[in-house]
């Protein structure tokens, strides 16, 4: 494996596990952004699970490389859902979707690494 993969795998693991820790303990500004987005709260919930199997992959793919093309794919879908909330639905300004953006680039690129080797 190389060293450009595990350490997008590392960044996206911590970036994750904070986000992961917001949703389940439901800080004031995740909920505040929650409901920016007009998504009942519950979703928070199940977005957080969907964000812990990411990363749950993401740590198996240090011994077993399949789990990042799987976990690299989730967490495309998960960060295109959140840039969506982000810009279509609470119309934030663009440095509030930067965040998501910058993990959906990250896992491309190690997708994409994954489907070169």
């Amino acid at each position: 494996m190389d060293s450009v993969t595990v350490t997008i795998q590392i960044i996206l693991i911590l970036i994750f596990v904070i986000s992961i820790s917001m949703k389940l303990v439901r800080t004031k500004s995740m909920v505040k952004h929650w409901r920016e987005y007009r998504y009942p709260l519950w979703f928070m919930q199940i977005t957080a699970f969907l964000e812990l199997l990411g990363v749950g992959g993401l740590i198996i793919g240090f011994w077993l490389p399949k789990f990042i093309l799987l976990s690299g794919s989730l967490i495309i879908i998960l960060m295109l859902g959140a840039l969506h909330a982000h810009f279509l639905r609470a119309k934030h300004r663009p440095i509030m979707g930067l965040n998501a953006l910058t993990m959906l680039t990250l896992a491309s690129v190690i997708i994409f690494i994954q489907i070169v080797k």
